[in-house]
């Protein structure tokens, strides 16, 4: 029992370093046609379904503990609703272990920490990219207190103007259970989402993530259960997507 848990340890440890190192798969651009690529669009339909009665304007994406594949989620189903001719924005509200400039091949030089730290304007941490109606704005620098810029006004601020300019905000954030910046952003959006791997995610962590969620009174739209392994071959995401509500 301890070399199984010691091997899912690695191979969680193997995902995190590749996809900060290199980003992640985006399947819904690259094989639009893969069963994976459908599977994100069925998810992304069962989202808006979740909610007929009130617009969705704001999605949180989070999960349970690291390398759970939320990353991954956000990515792709950003892309597949902006190629419903939406216009949406990705945000990276993983102010320790970013990714998306990676996936998106940007700079991160400047990004949503400038934003949130009164150093840069919104104009200049909007990027667009290579997917049409799909914009992305990167985490910025490493600040020394994610937690306390993340629960600052300008957050708020931030949302206002993205809100008159994009039909869709998407946040990628955080690990509820390693830390308290996913909690502190559920306040301030419309829907949170956990992301949570079949076979890996532990029971008992993925209800006190649920729990944590509860706490600050999210509105968890349900949980997308994923089971994903790395192709050495091709470096694409393997496995299905599914929500639960």
């Amino acid at each position: 029992m301890m070399l199984k848990l010691f091997s899912k340890k690695n191979k969680k440890k193997q995902k995190e370093s590749y996809s900060m190192n290199y980003g992640v798969s985006l399947l819904a651009h690259d094989d639009p046609t893969n069963v994976i690529s459908e599977q994100f669009n069925t998810i992304r339909t069962n989202i808006q379904f979740s909610s007929v009665d009130t617009k969705l304007h704001s999605i949180l994406f989070t999960s349970a503990a690291p390398s759970e594949g939320k990353s991954t989620v956000s990515a792709n189903l950003a892309v597949s609703w902006a190629k419903q001719d939406e216009k949406v924005i990705l945000i990276d509200a993983d102010l320790r272990k970013p990714t998306i400039h990676k996936t998106f091949n940007q700079s991160n030089q400047s990004g949503l920490s400038n934003y949130l730290l009164g150093s840069a304007n919104l104009d200049e941490i909007v990027k667009e990219t290579k997917v049409p109606n799909l914009y992305v704005i990167t985490s910025g620098p490493i600040p020394p207190n994610p937690s306390e810029i993340l629960a600052s006004k300008r957050i708020g601020n931030l949302m206002e103007e993205l809100q008159n300019r994009f039909d869709l905000l998407m946040f990628d954030a955080p690990p509820v259970n390693s830390v308290t910046d996913a909690q502190v952003l559920a306040t301030k959006i419309d829907g949170t989402i956990l992301v949570t791997p079949q076979g890996v995610a532990e029971k008992h962590s993925v209800a006190h993530a649920k729990k944590l969620l509860d706490t600050v009174h999210a509105n968890i739209l349900g949980a997308i259960v994923n089971q994903a392994e790395i192709d050495k071959s091709s470096n694409y995401y393997g496995g299905y997507y599914g929500i639960e509500q």
